[in-house]
């Protein structure tokens, strides 16, 4: 009897080869240059994904996450099903691991958007097929891949660049941390002392040679760099938002902060962005930001992963 391959899990950049990622990354600019001129609905050259279907838990809600998940298993010729924490609570009335167990029997890939980044690991841990961190307290690892795609996109070669993050060392900071050892870039991180980055999520980027520089100015971090990164300064589940917004004011992206940076310094923002918090309209919508697009790759990227966990 043969005994079945473990499943391609997509948690953390930090858990996967440096090749593997690099795999992904060039087959979602090939997938969407392949699409040019297309219909959104239509069906991908092959259906690469044909009768496959992604389970899709959202204990948070979404509207990047869900869309770009549900289109792009329509794209690659499957199908997806959706349950929001109103259907199903991770650990509650259920484990987590029967849950897992459970599901690997109705479908071939579940992506998960949760509260707690445990309950994803224990998850993957009992579940026979893929398993996708789709967002977690901890990281969100699809984003930051649809973000470095967008930058390629832009003409800018990532190994040797340098990428600044300002305002809270969230998830998604994490997540660029984890990345700047397998991609070769390094990240200037400026954050006030309390919203500084995990102190692990730093350990696991230094231990892999990653270049990570701790400020606790924006314009420290902000000098010289390539690529300016903010994120909303009050997200989902915290309760002191009036005590974030005046602690974080000084981090917000201005047309100043952005002279600091490098000549023709691109700026990113995972959305929904709160012009006049974190970032100025005059920056967010200016011409040197790719939020569209970084937007639109999350389409693109998530199908490069799917195909990658599925061995399509």
């Amino acid at each position: 009897m043969t005994t079945p391959s473990a499943p391609r899990h997509f948690l953390d950049i930090w858990h996967l080869e440096s090749a593997d990622l690099r795999a992904i990354l060039d087959e979602a600019h090939r997938a969407k240059n392949a699409r040019q001129g297309w219909p959104k609905g239509r069906v991908d050259t092959g259906a690469p994904l044909e009768g496959h279907t992604l389970a899709m838990i959202f204990e948070k809600s979404s509207t990047r996450t869900r869309f770009s998940f549900d289109m792009g298993m329509r794209q690659l010729g499957g199908s997806s099903i959706t349950a929001t924490s109103n259907d199903m609570q991770l650990g509650r009335g259920e484990t987590v691991d029967d849950t897992a167990r459970v599901l690997s029997r109705y479908v071939d890939a579940v992506m998960i958007r949760a509260n707690d980044h445990s309950d994803v690991e224990t998850f993957a841990e009992f579940s026979s097929v893929p398993v996708i961190n789709g967002l977690t307290d901890r990281s969100h690892p699809c984003q930051i891949m649809a973000d470095l795609q967008t930058l390629e996109e832009s003409g800018l070669t990532l190994r040797g660049a340098r990428l600044a993050w300002v305002g809270d060392g969230n998830n998604v900071c994490a997540s660029f941390m984890h990345a700047a050892a397998k991609f070769g870039f390094s990240l200037a991180v400026g954050t006030p002392h309390r919203f500084a980055p995990d102190d692990e999520d730093v350990e696991i980027a230094r231990e892999m040679q990653g270049r990570i520089d701790l400020y606790e100015t924006a314009e420290e971090a902000v000098a010289g760099a390539d690529v300016v990164i903010a994120d909303t300064f009050v997200s989902m589940g915290d309760k002191d938002a009036e005590r974030r917004l005046e602690i974080l004011e000084p981090y917000a992206v201005t047309e100043e902060l952005m002279e600091l940076a490098a000549g023709g310094a691109k700026f990113l923002h995972c959305l929904p962005a709160h012009r006049g918090e974190e970032v100025d309209a005059e920056v967010i919508d200016g011409p040197n930001s790719l939020i569209w697009d970084e937007a639109e790759n999350r389409l693109h990227a998530q199908k490069a992963i799917l195909r990658w966990c599925l061995d399509k």
